[in-house]
């Protein structure tokens, strides 16, 4: 019997956020409270865009992800949907 070398798994986006190792409660604050705090930490991070991605494709609907608030997400989601719909109309 031969042993199988595997690989590790190449580095996802995660590893490079700006959030790894702050504390996760920042992202995710209490109704009314500030997200000013979330959001600088996003403003510089270089994979802001994968983040905001993963929240949209994966229905994520509280806290700060990718800079953006659930309610900032939302407009975000219906001006694609509206977008795409316009297209299938001109198509």
């Amino acid at each position: 019997m031969s042993v199988i070398e595997i690989e590790p798994d190449e580095p996802t986006w995660q590893n490079y956020a700006n959030c790894l190792g702050v504390d996760p409660d920042l992202f995710f604050p209490e109704r009314g409270a500030s997200t000013r705090e979330a959001k600088e930490v996003c403003r510089a991070c270089v994979v802001q865009d994968e983040c905001l991605e993963y929240a949209l494709g994966n229905g994520e609907k509280f806290g700060i992800w990718g800079g953006k608030s659930e309610r900032e997400r939302r407009r975000v989601r219906r001006r694609r949907s509206s977008a795409q719909a316009t297209a299938a109309a001109q198509a």
